[in-house]
């Protein structure tokens, strides 16, 4: 609906009620929520009444309403959504909007400020599951030169959303929520780092206090950009709150001559009165949703970093490959050290031709014994890092993304002894795209594991910051390998989980979400990865005990049960598995190729409990026929006698047949051993399982259960 003065956008549960636009200036945002269902004009007038702040002619030092890019000049006083210069002179656009309606999901609205000769198309759409999509355009339509130092998406939350959630965390622990009530005045998180970052802000939620798993309102942004961002939330006293985010931009870094534009990347705005699995659900269904999502079953991998290191012996791999295939693996992927003089990580990045040293027959003879066994053959690429000792940082030492007089880098400052290919030369481009297709082509590769195991620092391209223009070259090379290789997968690893945006994943199909392969740590990082990623695209595999990254030491069945919530796999050296453990993982992957197809397309919930040691997560199939629940302890529970957990997400009209999973191994217990863990089968009615619940175990710090449900 669109009569000039309202535009209502509406799917799948979600509104977004715009109000205005013409000489006026940019439309308003009235409401960002619930579907409110069918509204006329006289509606959304009364809605106008109820909701407005102030009657003319009465008198306000404050915007009345905050419009799609808020600016000083509407009597805005926190951050401004557009900050720009001409010529070094500050930009204060008076706004003529045009709303051009696009179905009843999707408007475009297109500002012009003939005066400062400056033109902004926004355009917001409500996509599939009611996640909202936020882009801008900033043209230069004058003389002179734009600089463009920010230009953020936001949109507005009621002042009861109090507390905020944002994300740190470090290598081997990424996606660390912190939540806190939401600061007065104007708050700003941001990464600096070339790529997201494990401190990444990944995503920004405002809730009604603390928010849960299952109940009460939330609303998140999440920026669709691999490199800086700005995550920003604005809680002024006479205003809405603010929600939004956008690039970080670098001094003229956006530089804009006359008929040139900056688009900035996709903000995805989620509200949900659910909780936290009401916001996720909205991000799974769009990604579901869209044409490139992996449509086939995701296969059960072997990567062989944890099991050979930097040691390619030739025998020793294809032995290891040969296991993979015994106990089911489909894709083998041949980890870092197949290349040029790459012995130790201080040499070889850049130099992709298969070392004969280490391959005297090349990869050839590897490449055909894995698809002869059945299974597809991946490698590993660190395609925007060089090394110095390599050929080609000797060759062409001008292809570094670098300030000169950090090349090499001062003493203590290594950056992992490698540096950043500049892709935005069209040079080094070329070349690296040749060296790529080359073994593509040439080793039928079918998945790469594409890593970015440094940050930016100092990114020099030609004189100016070079992050935004690498991130776009990046996106370029990637698609342009996938459009010349149909089929070709890619996994966005960067030392784990760094760089796992919406803005990588356009392009990718899943993402390492972390160096740490400890189960007890990969609870929790895969729990908030899946706050915007579905489980089919977080690669979750199963590790040594001890763990590499930290040490613990896991039962193999805690460890099996963590991979199943993901997209399963081995990062392992299974050549040293003694009989009992081959067949246990052998079960295990069989227990995969099972319930794989439930796993990646059912809803997943995650039921509030209140013992701090227990995560619990189910996956429901979408029509309620199956469900898989793990309950796992990441500690000692509290009390000898544990809760009661209600299933969430089943049918309470249904009858169920609940059974153990022990293909994973035994769950061990004390104390508590309720009936259900016995081997025979229980049915019950659904609304049992979801209004009463069952009775937990007393599980051992750091074991797990599983429990299947189907429908009878």
């Amino acid at each position: 609906m669109n009569n000039g003065t309202w535009t209502l956008l509406r799917r799948d549960g979600v509104a977004l009620i715009l109000q205005g636009g013409g000489p006026a200036g940019l439309p308003a945002v009235l409401h960002w929520g619930p579907d409110l269902g069918p509204l006329e004009a006289g509606d959304l007038d009364g809605l106008d009444r109820l909701t407005g702040r102030q009657t003319a002619p009465g008198t306000l030092d404050a915007a009345w309403r905050l419009s799609l890019a808020p600016q000083e000049s509407e009597g805005w006083a926190g951050r401004p959504a557009l900050l720009a210069t001409r010529d070094g002179r500050p930009l204060f656009p008076r706004w003529d909007a045009t709303v051009d309606q696009e179905g009843e999901a999707a408007v475009q609205v297109t500002a012009v400020d003939a005066e400062a000769g400056l033109t902004l198309r926004t355009r917001l759409e409500i996509g599939a599951g009611g996640l909202v999509l936020v882009d801008h355009e900033l043209r230069n339509d004058g003389g002179g030169t734009v600089e463009v130092a920010w230009l953020e998406a936001t949109l507005p939350v009621p002042k009861t959303a109090d507390h905020l959630t944002s994300f740190t965390g470090r290598w081997a622990r990424e996606k660390a929520p912190a939540t806190s009530a939401i600061p007065r005045g104007t708050t700003v998180r941001e990464s600096r780092r070339g790529r997201g970052g494990h401190d990444s802000p990944w995503v920004t939620l405002a809730s009604n206090g603390t928010p849960r798993n299952r109940t009460g309102d939330v609303w998140a942004v999440h920026l669709g950009w691999s490199a800086d961002v700005r995550h920003r939330t604005d809680r002024h006293t006479d205003h809405v709150t603010l929600l939004g985010a956008g690039e970080l931009l670098r001094p003229s870094e956006i530089r804009l001559e006359t008929g040139e534009s900056y688009r900035t990347p996709t903000a995805y705005f989620s509200w949900s009165d659910t909780g936290l699995d009401g916001i996720a659900d909205r991000f799974h269904t769009w990604m579901r949703a869209r044409p490139q999502h992996p449509k086939s079953a995701r296969p059960l991998v072997l990567n062989t970093w944890e099991a050979v290191y930097f040691d390619h012996d030739p025998a020793r791999v294809e032995a290891l490959a040969r296991k993979a295939a015994a106990i089911g693996v489909e894709r083998f992927v041949l980890d870092d050290g197949w290349f040029m003089a790459r012995r130790h990580d201080r040499a070889g990045l850049g130099d992709w031709e298969v070392d004969p040293a280490v391959w005297p027959e090349g990869l050839e003879p590897l490449a055909e014994l894995v698809r002869a066994l059945g299974m597809q053959f991946g490698l590993w690429f660190e395609p925007e890092m060089v090394n110095l000792d390599s050929d080609l940082a000797r060759n062409h030492p001008d292809w570094l993304l670098a300030n000169p007089a950090s090349v090499p880098s001062p003493e203590g400052l290594s950056y992992r002894t490698q540096y950043v290919l500049d892709l935005a030369n069209p040079e080094a481009f070329e070349h690296l795209r040749s060296q790529m297709s080359t073994l593509v082509e040439r080793l039928g590769i079918a998945f790469i594991k594409w890593d970015h195991n440094r940050d930016l620092v100092e990114a020099v391209h030609e004189g100016r910051p070079g992050t935004h223009l690498q991130t776009l070259a990046t996106y370029r090379l990637i698609d342009r390998l996938k459009a010349d290789h149909p089929g070709l997968e890619i996994e966005s690893c960067s030392s784990g989980g760094a760089r796992t945006d919406l803005g990588i994943l356009a392009r990718t199909d899943r993402v390492w979400a972390s160096d740490s392969n400890d189960p007890v740590e990969r609870q929790e990082i895969q729990r908030w990865t899946e706050l915007v990623l579905p489980p089919e695209m977080i690669g979750a595999h199963v590790g040594p005990s001890p763990a590499h990254s930290s040490g613990r030491a896991t039962g193999l069945a805690y460890r099996i049960a963590t991979s199943l919530q993901g997209s399963a796999g081995f990062e392992w050296d299974i050549m040293s598995c003694n009989e009992e453990e081959t067949e246990q993982i052998k079960a295990f992957g069989a227990l995969y190729k099972e319930l794989r197809g439930l796993l990646h397309t059912g809803n997943v919930v995650h039921p509030d409990v209140v013992d701090p040691a227990l995560r619990v997560r189910g996956v429901v199939a979408a029509d309620r026929s199956e469900a898989v629940f793990t309950v796992a302890t990441v500690a000692s529970i509290e009390d000898a006698l544990p809760e009661r957990l209600r299933l969430d997400g089943l049918d309470p009209e249904r009858r169920y047949t609940l059974r153990v999973r022990d293909e994973i191994g035994a769950s061990r217990h004390g104390w508590t051993t309720p009936p259900w863990l016995g081997k025979d089968p229980v049915h019950v009615p659904g609304r049992v399982l979801t209004e009463v619940g069952l009775q937990l175990p007393g599980l051992w710090p750091v074991h797990a259960v599983m429990i299947h449900l189907t429908a009878e």
